[in-house]
């Protein structure tokens, strides 16, 4: 599925083919919910690098996340770049050169309409703070942590590759 993207403001648009287009991996952690939004619920898609086309690129930057190990409070930096729109902060996308095939797409950037996910997975659950809502439905998963599946596993799964 092709999908066209864009920040807020419209400074950066981009396109890319998704064969993985259900957003379904609503994300709890605080990464997620202090460069995403109020609740966190980030939902990343999962795209083809190779096709990715932007216009703006120069009003984008990137964040490096900080992930601090709560037990011992030592920090590292990810190494998965966040792209952003330097006019209006809305989040773009996810690269991450360990998988370099791949760009992960924030669903909250895509302006083509996206698939309803027959299901839903909470990730990060432990992260998720009180006054954050959790409704999981009929055949909804919920994990404390990171599913042991991917992105292109979960629409395998279904039958919902495109």
């Amino acid at each position: 599925m092709k999908l066209e993207g864009s920040c807020h403001c419209r400074a950066v648009t981009f396109t890319l083919n998704s064969p993985h287009p259900y957003p379904f991996n609503y994300c709890f952690c605080s990464i997620c919910r202090k460069t995403m939004g109020a609740t966190g619920a980030a939902i990343n898609l999962s795209g083809d690098a190779k096709s990715l086309e932007v216009t703006g690129a120069d009003n984008m930057a990137i964040y490096h996340a900080r992930i601090r190990n709560e037990e011992t409070g030592d920090e590292e930096i990810s190494p998965a770049k966040r792209y952003f729109c330097r006019l209006c902060s809305s989040g773009l996308w996810l690269f991450d050169s360990r998988w370099p095939d791949l760009i992960h797409p924030f669903a909250s950037a895509i302006d083509t309409e996206l698939p309803r996910a027959p299901e839903k997975t909470y990730l990060m659950v432990e992260s998720k703070k009180d006054w954050v809502p959790l409704e999981p439905h009929g055949n909804d998963k919920v994990f404390d942590e990171f599913p042991d599946y991917s992105i292109a596993e979960w629409h395998q799964r279904l039958g919902l590759e495109s």
